[in-house]
């Protein structure tokens, strides 16, 4: 199964970021291997719309689970409409790979 993490940075060692259309990139996981992909947000820098770009972008990665601080209501209904399940609530204080490891953990 594949996990998206919205991150501030590359590597599993970056903070978690709160911003899910927004953020800088996604971290895409392969929770059988643990081997993950640096996804750049192409959403990050859009005048609007950047939430449902950011799903979209989510949904053709594979993944089917998002670990997020916040999604908006226009990004949650495209990730509802791609069978995403969304996590959401997670704070800029913990690390990509504790936020991975937690939700596997649960």
């Amino acid at each position: 199964m594949k996990i998206a993490v919205s991150s501030t940075g590359k590597t599993m060692e970056a903070k978690l970021s709160e911003q899910f259309g927004r953020c800088q990139y996604f971290i895409i996981v392969e929770t059988e291997t643990m081997k993950f992909e640096a996804v750049a947000n192409v959403g990050e820098q859009m005048q609007s719309g950047a939430g449902p770009k950011a799903a979209e972008l989510i949904i053709n990665n594979g993944a089917k689970v998002l670990l997020t601080g916040h999604v908006g209501d226009k990004a949650d209904q495209a990730l509802v409409r791609g069978n995403i399940k969304v996590i959401d609530g997670y704070t800029n204080t913990i690390m990509v790979k504790e936020a991975v490891s937690g939700y596997l953990a649960k």
